[in-house]
């Protein structure tokens, strides 16, 4: 039985998790609908509560969904990273290969995920002010990062992806969702994690990321 996890354990060990997902375990029902619950209780703007959580764990539209993801990794997309964003990624050995070996172990096996997850929120932000659409996004990821939370906490694993976005439009014909009327707000692969041994991750110094009183 896996031991409750404090608070400080809890946010520096959720985290993406791509290797060590148990591809052979079910994830009950019950315990995604606690992770939701949980999740629709963060902040949302106006009180709107636009989200929504879709959930497939029957096989064949897992499958379906899965060959999606596939394609949209061999797809590509978003803009690449910086010189300095390059720095940070390097900053420390071995990081960056370990997540592309888990990136690739994920790619492989995607198919064999038990449940995925996938977030999403009324009104779309194409071509939307930073206004408009921080107060979007501002509305749905709290709660999806309150699901990753309440997911570890119950010894499941999940890993922030944005899988959905090159093929957007198609995934959401897959999943019957009004493309016009919804936004797809990313990909969250959903297991129960093999072993309990996660560690906090090595970061950049604080000094490089607070600011007071100005930049």
């Amino acid at each position: 039985m896996t031991l409750p996890l404090t608070p400080d354990e809890l946010l520096s060990t959720t985290r993406a998790v791509r290797k060590r997902l148990d591809l052979t375990r079910p994830v009950p029902r019950a315990l995604i609908e606690e992770c939701v619950d949980l999740a629709t209780q963060a902040p949302t703007g106006r009180n709107r509560q636009r989200w929504h959580f879709l959930v497939v764990t029957e096989p064949a539209l897992r499958g379906a969904v899965a060959d999606v993801y596939r394609r949209v990794v061999t797809t590509g997309g978003g803009q690449g990273p910086t010189e300095r964003d390059m720095r940070r990624m390097y900053a420390h050995p071995g990081s960056m290969e370990r997540i592309s070996d888990g990136f690739r172990h994920l790619y492989e096996n995607i198919d064999r995920v038990p449940a995925f997850v996938i977030p999403a929120v009324e009104g779309r932000t194409d071509g939307a002010s930073a206004l408009d659409q921080s107060m979007t996004w501002g509305s749905i990821l709290p709660a999806v990062w309150s699901f990753m939370l309440a997911a570890r906490a119950r010894g499941l694993g999940t890993v922030w992806t944005t899988a959905q976005g090159p093929l957007e439009r198609e995934l959401a014909g897959v999943l019957g969702v009004p493309y016009d009327e919804v936004m797809l707000a990313a990909f969250l692969p959903l297991a129960f994690t093999v072993g309990t041994d996660f560690r906090p991750a090595r970061r950049i110094p604080r000094e490089e990321v607070l600011h007071w009183e100005g930049w």
